[in-house]
């Protein structure tokens, strides 16, 4: 049996529990700055107006306004609760047509998509300079791309063994803690794996780097198996041999 159920049936027949236990849920939906609003109408009611200025740092005018909202419906304490103040018509970013679509075309490119706004703003700033536009801050790129991120983004696709293209889910990537810092030559490195042609060859360059001292070590190959990554960690520096 539900509470309210549970404790009606108990108090059956005591006059007004009903609307007291309302009133006592209602309560407690007020906010601190209602109830010391309530405080200040009663200290008001029983003692006057100039005595209630004195006593409260309160303007003569929002006594009045919370007088008149309390009165106007019904004496409920609920309606003293400061209501929302966020705008109903907000400011939209207007920024040329042009700009929106080259973001857009950029993070459409298939050979790297999805760019994020650090790696727009210099390919976004060539276009503003080559066509005399004002080119956005990084920031402000971002913002360009929240503004409408369906149409802003590449969303993963696959297709069934029916035919049809059927949108895959994002995958979570495990990425570096912010927290964290290296305290040594070794602790932490970054790798990363690019893909080259040159001259119609196919060529992988592997990338180490220590994050502490920032030594960086580059090595190309025709393969990128597991024999091949092997012999690039054995050509990698370990923190005993660089220092």
């Amino acid at each position: 049996m539900e509470f309210y159920n549970h404790w009606h049936c108990k108090f059956t027949g005591v006059k007004g529990f009903v609307n007291a236990y309302e009133d006592g849920l209602k309560y407690r939906m007020l906010t601190e700055k209602a109830k010391y609003k309530a405080k200040v109408l009663v200290f008001w009611e029983k003692h006057g107006l100039e005595a209630t200025m004195d006593a409260f740092p309160v303007k003569r005018s929002a006594l009045f306004l919370w007088k008149k909202t309390f009165k106007d419906n019904q004496g409920k304490l609920i309606f003293l609760n400061d209501k929302k103040r966020t705008p109903k018509h907000t400011r939209k970013r207007d920024w040329p047509f042009e700009i929106r679509q080259k973001i857009k075309q950029i993070r459409h490119d298939p050979l790297h998509p999805n760019l994020g706004p650090e790696k727009i703003h210099p390919l976004l700033k060539t276009f503003c300079q080559e066509y005399s536009l004002k080119c956005p801050q990084i920031r402000t790129i971002a913002r360009i791309i929240a503004d409408d991120p369906e149409k802003m983004r590449i969303f993963p696709q696959k297709i069934s063994h029916f035919g049809k293209i059927k949108k895959a889910n994002r995958q979570k990537v495990l990425h570096k803690p912010k927290d964290i810092k290296p305290e040594y030559p070794g602790h932490l490195i970054a790798l990363d794996t690019i893909e080259k042609f040159i001259n119609g060859v196919r060529r992988y360059v592997i990338t180490f780097e220590d994050i502490y001292t920032r030594f960086s070590f580059a090595w190309a190959t025709k393969s990128h198996a597991s024999l091949a990554a092997e012999e690039f960690f054995n050509l990698c520096p370990t923190s005993s041999t660089m220092f």
